[in-house]
């Protein structure tokens, strides 16, 4: 029996909830809330008819609401507040309501306080969803009862009652989620750090800072694992009061996870052991190294190198990441719209041996984008742009262009819907030729997430 459970579903039926964004995090939220017996009134700034299919998830359930542009007016005498993953703590209307006694939580929050089984917690600017998904599947792999959720996009606290002490968790968490988190995590992972997000940080410092709460709260008996080949992950280590492991794909290392001589290993004090060949792995790419490198330097103690092995030469990938779609007249479309950043952009153009015809851009969060331009300039042959990225993104190609010797120039052409993108591109493939979405940027311009644009393209796709 989970005692704080037990004490948590007391203590809430009695308080007034307030749970602001009815999203994919907060809908089951929601729904278990009202089915504690829980007053909820639940808040978003869409108005009813937009959110008319979600609202239907509720019929039958005693839920009040608050929407519309003016949807906070009204967040006045609540005990506690859930506030969505997107929405920053020091908001004035928060900020009024904790001053005046009310509880500011997540329902990630909420979750890693009362799961009664070990967490293993991943984040980064790039890797952190594959990164995730393969520790769940290694630890599955294992015989272990996992459980997998958090930014990846399946919230956990509805299920907290099905989850036994014997269970392995596994969670994404984002810089947004990771905010104002204070919760203990017994294995963290941080698979990298680079500008990002930075139309919703005030500040790179801040970002980082956010990033630290995943192993701030760590005791002497926790893990955490570290990217040694980046500046800011090294730096994160004498702040740390946990067991720090780190994993390189650049660099020897006498205790932790490394790539020596294409093969994929670990050392400690008492071993060294082959895990994997890196031409082996199932999914493609240096930056898959890394992802499997820190798996494996997160699940060592708990597996088998034959489970990792196991998953390493048969998983696929992630939906989403660099996901082959469809070949038509020898044209091959990969879907790789969880690529939100010019890193993880850089990182799938790296992937393809032969340059590629590349559909990038959407909403504009603030980071430069200089880096992407020699990228583009040495791995496309022929750009397609959309969004309101798309002018920093062919600037930084053409900077590149005029620092290079090169005197060839890559193509560029802006469209305005993802139906015109599609179509440039296919209109501009020759046989033998890649299509890639890999946007650079987030989806928030046009899409609800990069779930969303990354179906439509593969329905415009599967439509040619």
């Amino acid at each position: 029996m989970n005692k704080k459970l037990e004490d948590f579903k007391k203590n809430i039926a009695k308080k007034k909830v307030a749970v602001l964004g009815i999203g994919i995090s907060n809908t089951p939220l929601i729904k278990y809330l009202a089915g504690l017996g829980v007053k909820v009134t639940a808040f978003d700034r869409s108005e009813p008819e937009k959110l008319e299919r979600i609202l239907k998830n509720f019929e039958g359930l005693d839920i009040e609401y608050s929407l519309g542009s003016r949807y906070l007016d009204n967040l006045k005498g609540f005990d506690i507040i859930f506030r969505t993953p997107g929405m920053r703590y020091d908001l004035p209307e928060l900020v009024k309501a904790v001053k005046n006694g009310a509880w500011l939580t997540s329902e990630m929050e909420v979750f890693l306080d009362l799961c009664p089984s070990q967490v293993f917690a991943v984040t980064g600017s790039d890797g952190k969803t594959t990164t995730t998904t393969l520790i769940y599947k290694i630890l599955s792999d294992q015989g272990f009862r996992c459980w997998l959720g958090g930014n990846i996009g399946t919230p956990l606290l509805d299920r907290i009652d099905e989850i036994c002490p014997d269970d392995k968790v596994v969670v994404e968490l984002s810089s947004f989620q990771l905010h104002t988190m204070k919760n203990r995590i017994n294995t963290a992972v941080v698979t990298n750090v680079s500008p990002n997000h930075l139309d919703f940080h005030k500040s790179m410092d801040e970002y980082v800072d956010a990033k630290k709460n995943i192993f701030r709260y760590q005791t002497k008996d926790d893990k955490l694992v570290l990217n040694f080949d980046y500046d800011i992950t090294r730096r994160f280590a004498p702040e740390a009061k946990s067991n720090v492991i780190y994993f390189s794909r650049l660099d020897t290392l006498e205790t932790g996870a490394f790539l020596e001589k294409g093969i994929l290993k670990y050392r400690d004090e008492e071993r060294c052991i082959d895990i994997v060949k890196a031409e082996d792995i199932r999914i493609p790419g240096d930056h898959n190294i890394e992802n499997y490198l820190a798996a494996i330097a997160a699940t060592i103690d708990y597996v088998t190198p034959d489970a990792i092995r196991k998953v390493a030469t048969s998983f696929k990938g992630v939906e989403h990441r660099i996901e082959f779609v469809r070949e038509l007249n020898g044209v091959k479309f990969y879907n790789s719209s969880i690529d939100s950043s010019p890193s993880r952009t850089i990182a799938a153009l790296k992937t393809f041996k032969r340059k590629v015809i590349l559909i990038a851009g959407g909403k504009d969060k603030g980071i430069p984008y200089d880096a992407i331009g020699e990228p583009i300039m040495d791995h496309v042959k022929f750009l397609v742009l959309i969004g309101d990225t798309a002018e920093k993104i062919e600037q930084a190609l053409r900077k590149a262009e005029a620092k290079s010797e090169k005197t060839s120039r890559v193509p560029v052409i802006k469209c305005k819907t993802y139906e015109e993108a599609v179509r440039n591109a296919y209109m501009n493939a020759k046989e033998g030729d890649i299509v890639l979405l890999s946007p650079a940027s987030t989806s928030f311009d046009m899409f609800r997430n990069f779930e969303e644009r990354g179906r439509l393209f593969k329905d415009i796709v599967n439509s040619l």
